[in-house]
């Protein structure tokens, strides 16, 4: 491979040459009109994918959650999540800032909150607290080190929130990671859920944008919520032709990622210096706690051998495989890891 090795993020991926092409080649229209044939078309086939009525092409991942939050809540409703959750914790404040809403937040190891720990976050009707409304899940979640919800733990956190009234939305950014490491179905997945999100530009490589998914009648309000928050693109279908080929092609290279990772985390964790749950790299995130040494000494060691890492936590370094990164990139991040000498 040539330039560094890039373990910060599977956003990091660069559209391919059959991507490129598609793109220049793209039937387009106004799609804030709802003339672009080819957002259409993606919106169609990721609607399919995700088991879902309908699906809304969006900028953003963030865009897309935010959505979802708007559609589902009201000011002074309360989303209930876990508390490294995407929507809580790397939103920029988008529950409060958009929706108006509060949020009660679920402390889980594997990010998954237990339906016993769901219900009892439930606040009683009274007028005095806001109105539970929400339980987002993420699947698989980030901070969490990319951990799986299977469709049967999908359904009884739903399941515990329904019998109080709330709604559930799925921050499934990587939920194709999630179902080929489970052997199912993206669908499988969300068939509990009233609405998920899929990121188009994370390990399925597409350069741009993400879809948010429902019934009939929230992909309408979610149109509308996309059009005040800016998100409304016109000849999107440029983007939408990559999203495309990311939504067909990606998912069957997402394995050979989640068999990297694993490789990697096991390197990692034979280091004198690095904790590492080899058990809970279930997907494409190893995350890697420094028993000494500083984690800024270690990103900066690891850019001077080419390879490129993100600081996730105070003692915590995160590393994300997709698909440009090769069997040589984790054999040139393990070298540089074992050259690495904590102060």
């Amino acid at each position: 491979m040539t330039g560094p090795a890039d373990f910060r993020s599977d956003t990091m991926t660069k559209p391919t040459p059959a991507m490129r092409t598609a793109m220049a080649a793209a039937e387009v229209g106004d799609d804030v009109w709802g003339e672009d044939p080819t957002v259409r078309a993606l919106e169609e086939a990721g609607a399919a994918v995700l088991g879902m009525a309908a699906a809304v092409f969006t900028p953003s991942g963030t865009m897309a959650n935010q959505i979802a939050i708007h559609v589902h809540c009201r000011p002074g409703d309360e989303v209930v999540c876990e508390e490294r959750s995407h929507v809580y914790y790397y939103e920029a404040g988008g529950i409060a800032r958009w929706s108006g809403a509060s949020v009660r937040l679920l402390a889980a190891a594997d990010g998954l909150p237990s339906p016993e720990q769901i219900e009892a976050a439930v606040r009683a009707d009274d007028p005095h607290f806001p109105r539970s409304r929400l339980l987002v899940v993420e699947n698989t979640h980030n901070m969490a080190g990319g951990r799986v919800a299977a469709s049967s733990r999908v359904a009884a956190m739903a399941a515990a929130a329904r019998r109080h009234g709330l709604l559930v939305h799925c921050d499934g950014a990587r939920l194709c990671n999630a179902a080929v490491a489970l052997g199912c179905a993206p669908a499988e997945l969300t068939a509990a859920l009233d609405s998920t999100t899929l990121c188009l530009s994370k390990g399925l490589g597409a350069p741009v944008g993400s879809l948010v998914a429902g019934s009939r009648e929230f992909a309408a309000a979610a149109r509308r919520a996309r059009k005040a928050f800016g998100g409304g693109m016109r000849q999107a279908g440029v983007l939408a032709a990559a999203g495309l080929i990311a939504l067909r092609e990606g998912p069957a290279l997402l394995a050979a990622d989640h068999a990297r990772a694993r490789r990697l985390a096991h390197g990692l964790v034979e280091q004198p210096w690095a904790d590492v749950d080899v058990a809970a790299t279930e997907t494409n995130i190893v995350m890697c706690n420094l028993r000494r040494g500083a984690p800024e000494a270690l990103v900066a060691h690891l850019r001077e051998h080419a390879v490129l890492a993100a600081k996730a936590g105070p003692m915590r370094l995160r590393f994300v495989l997709h698909r440009d990164l090769d069997d040589a990139a984790v054999d040139r991040c393990l070298l540089a890891a074992r050259a690495f000498r904590p102060a």
